[in-house]
């Protein structure tokens, strides 16, 4: 069968990974900083490499035969990249509830851009920070708010002991701080 008759489905562009996933029926909760680090992603896609990118396809189709062009067809295959991350960050931002750490009130009770600290049962202390399902970052400790880690901590207060159900087991953990700061963020894409 000719490819000319093949084609990929829209639905399979927009299909979101299971960890990028928000709860039904819940917000998109952000901070501010992943929101300006999104925002600037979605620009520099749209204002830069799509340009540049359709400059290129349209050089590449005038060169003339494209079945064997691979400037037009890595040109086309990343065209359709670019405009599905265009989507799906269109989307996200556009449901992005932001909330900075810093406004919030004074409080010991874990919510939304919450830094904790805990101790592991093993006597390991752990800091980590709750943060919206495309913030999540391991090596800077910033873990999603739908993590089982954060629905734990989350409405407990510092003091207080928690129980964290995983597939290895149930481990309690201690509460030891909670702090609501302004998170750093690395200007480098998603």
């Amino acid at each position: 069968m000719s490819k000319a008759f093949v084609r990929e489905s829209e639905a399979d562009d927009d299909e979101i990974p299971a960890e990028l996933r928000v709860p039904a029926g819940s917000k998109n909760y952000m901070t501010p900083g992943g929101w300006r680090k999104m925002k600037a992603e979605f620009a520099q896609l749209v204002q830069k490499e799509r340009p540049e990118l359709t400059q290129l396809i349209n050089w590449a189709a005038s060169n003339g035969d494209r079945s064997e062009n691979g400037d037009y067809i890595y040109g086309k295959r990343r065209l359709r990249e670019i405009d599905r991350r265009i989507r799906f960050l269109t989307k996200r931002l556009e449901l992005a509830e932001v909330i900075d750490p810093e406004l919030r009130e004074a409080t010991d009770q874990i919510f939304f851009s919450a830094t904790v600290t805990y101790l592991r049962e093993d006597g390991r202390s752990e800091t980590v920070s709750i943060v919206g399902v495309d913030e999540t970052d391991m090596k800077r400790h910033y873990i999603s708010w739908t993590s089982p880690v954060a629905r734990a901590l989350i409405k407990a207060r510092e003091g207080d002991v928690v129980v964290l159900r995983t597939p290895a087991g149930i481990e309690e953990l201690e509460i030891t701080d909670v702090v609501y700061q302004a998170l750093e963020t690395e200007q480098s894409s998603f």
